[in-house]
């Protein structure tokens, strides 16, 4: 089959490779559809830690199910699913608490030590592989994963309706919020964009107003939740995009962001905010939240 091949950092080419044979709880998915992250550009620059050379990039996919291993009974041949690129060992800590993206051993199709789907065929776990509707666009469902990455972000806070929403970024993660927070009735939402390009699209989908700069839109009383969508954190610092909205006792400003220089979305709460006068440093002083995103959890806790 032909696949690009990252052979090193900074090389690539297109190349006939053997095909893919499935293990027996494998899946053998004919690419349909591979979307473009930004961490296949670290992976092809080389700064992707967990990255193994030679790999076949691409992470964010969807295809047909072309063979199943011997004892898969999840998946069928001709089934059309999207698919889920990590892969956890089961067994960590994080695994036996539930926690499969905080996994100790985390591995991915095609930024890991796995080939990906930059390629006619794919290997994925026939557990990591999800059956997608007939009636749905079958190139959409390679926006499953990241859409995914950002409802897990979401589900780290539990937005609130009437919520008044600042989000940094209107790249794909900053739309899906976007979007997300609108349907889930936000009181507002604007966004913070420095390519003015993008404005029109985010107003289209989503966003009330969008500037590019914070310090353009007129809100004195601040936000209820600040999410950076960039993975630029020093943008965040240099704002004065959080402030103490109006009611002392609901004081909560969240950020869900793309950290690692974008690499990946994180949950995790800061141990130390060095710049203590910017809006990041005062987050501790008035009892404000910050949280991180990564990934995405197929475990989800069940709604009351």
């Amino acid at each position: 089959m032909k696949a690009v091949v990252i052979e090193e950092p900074g090389k690539f080419a297109v190349r006939t490779v053997d095909d893919p044979a499935p293990g027996e709880l494998d899946a053998i998915v004919k690419v349909e559809a591979c979307g473009i992250c930004g961490t296949d550009i670290h992976v092809l620059r080389g700064e992707f830690a967990p990255t193994r050379y030679p790999i076949i990039p691409g992470h964010e996919f969807c295809g047909e199910v072309v063979e199943v291993g011997s004892v898969v009974t999840n998946l069928s041949v001709g089934d059309f699913v999207a698919v889920d690129p990590s892969l956890f060992c089961g067994h960590c800590r994080m695994c036996r608490l539930g926690r499969f993206n905080l996994c100790e051993n985390w591995n991915a199709v095609g930024v890991g030590s796995v080939d990906g789907a930059c390629a006619e065929l794919v290997k994925v776990p026939s557990a990591s592989a999800f059956p997608v509707g007939a009636d749905f666009p079958r190139n959409w469902a390679t926006l499953v994963e990241p859409l995914s990455c950002a409802v897990h972000g979401l589900d780290q806070f539990g937005p609130k309706p009437a919520d008044n929403y600042l989000i940094y970024g209107a790249g794909t993660m900053g739309l899906l919020l976007a979007q997300l927070i609108k349907h889930n009735g936000a009181g507002g939402l604007d966004m913070v964009e420095t390519n003015q390009a993008r404005h029109a699209l985010a107003r289209r989908l989503a966003a009330d107003r969008v500037a590019v700069s914070a310090d353009d839109l007129d809100r004195p009383k601040g936000w209820d939740v600040v999410i950076d969508a960039t993975g630029v954190v020093d943008r965040l610092e240099s704002t004065g995009a959080v402030r103490r909205r109006s009611h002392p006792q609901d004081r909560r400003v969240k950020r869900v962001e793309l950290t690692d220089d974008g690499r990946r979305l994180r949950v995790a709460f800061w141990e130390k905010l060095t710049n203590r006068s910017g809006p990041l440093g005062r987050l501790s002083g008035r009892e404000l939240t910050s949280l991180r995103s990564l990934l995405l959890s197929a475990v989800r806790a069940p709604s009351d």
